[in-house]
């Protein structure tokens, strides 16, 4: 009598669960899409980076060799007035062009969001500056500032009465006029951060606020504001690590000038390690700078944090 039982069927591997090569192959794929970039921000970003620090501790002679300084260069750093004046211009062009373009960002945001057709056109000249090449931008705005009573932002603010004014040319200004310049720039981007906050705004609450006879300004206050509070938290930081690390603006239409008044951390950087061969102090100043984008990134996330809690 042949026997009907059937075979015991295999068990898999794992049961209801792939095997580990299937499990693997997801995430090396991944990996092998992201090596390039990988390699390259290595190269150029992270190596120079550990490179920087470690000269940050000598002194730098070029073919005579390298000298043990320690923290030395930090000190230079730290005691020198022409550092100092550079990290105050950073922080009060970093926090200008911070609040001004987040203002006149919301400002543009709330006049062209809509669902009307024409409305792409005027988003898209509104961001033109943003894709714009620093440098040209930086160009064409030094021609604009030129103090003569021809030139272009003279004759426009003498139509209003204004007399002409020296911007770039004066040490009064000179600053100013960069923060101008910056905030122009950095508006249309913020604007479209906005925009993309405005579009998750329940619309409901509008319709419901309306009904209740809330005005224009109560429906800001009480339902936009609110609802872009990670918006803001997010532009905050991107354009304060943005002012604090401005250089092609500052190098192309004053270059620190007249005598320092606008000379920020990253030029001096520069000069420093370009001009004046002192690579090792230069070095110390770029990691102040990481170490300050650092600590800025941290103090708005631990803000913004306990707010959300």
């Amino acid at each position: 009598m042949t026997s009907t039982l059937a075979p015991a069927p295999r068990r898999t591997a794992a049961s209801g669960h792939p095997p580990r090569s299937v499990r693997w192959r997801g995430p090396l794929i991944a990996w092998l899409f992201l090596a390039p970039a990988l390699l390259l921000f290595l190269y150029f970003k992270f190596i120079p980076m550990v490179v920087g620090l470690w000269k940050s501790l000598f002194k730098v002679q070029t073919f005579l060799g390298d000298e043990w300084v320690g923290f030395q260069n930090y000190e230079t750093i730290i005691s020198d007035a022409e550092f100092g004046a550079a990290i105050w211009h950073s922080v009060v062009l970093a926090l200008g062009t911070t609040i001004g373009s987040i203002v006149l960002g919301l400002v543009l945001a709330l006049l062209v969001e809509g669902p009307a057709r024409y409305l792409w056109f005027v988003r898209t000249a509104a961001f033109l500056p943003v894709v714009t090449t620093m440098a040209a931008v930086a160009e064409v705005w030094r021609i604009m500032f030129h103090p003569a009573d021809n030139g272009l932002l003279n004759v426009i603010i003498g139509w209003a009465g204004i007399d002409p004014q020296p911007w770039l040319a004066s040490e009064d200004t000179s600053l100013w006029s960069i923060m101008l310049m910056s905030i122009w720039r950095g508006t249309p981007y913020d604007m479209m951060i906005f925009l993309a906050g405005l579009v998750g705004v329940d619309r409901a609450l509008y319709e419901a606020a309306a009904v209740d006879g809330a005005s224009t300004w109560r429906r800001l206050r009480h339902i936009t504001l609110p609802a872009l509070r990670p918006v803001f938290w997010i532009l905050f930081t991107l354009a304060a690590i943005r002012g604090l690390r401005v250089f092609v603006e500052v190098y192309v239409l004053t270059n620190g000038g007249p005598n320092g008044s606008s000379e920020v951390l990253m030029t001096l950087i520069y000069k420093l390690g370009f001009q004046k061969n002192e690579l090792g102090v230069a070095s110390a100043g770029g990691i102040v700078l990481f170490l300050a984008t650092l600590v800025l990134t941290v103090i708005v996330q631990v803000l913004r944090r306990r707010q959300a809690t």
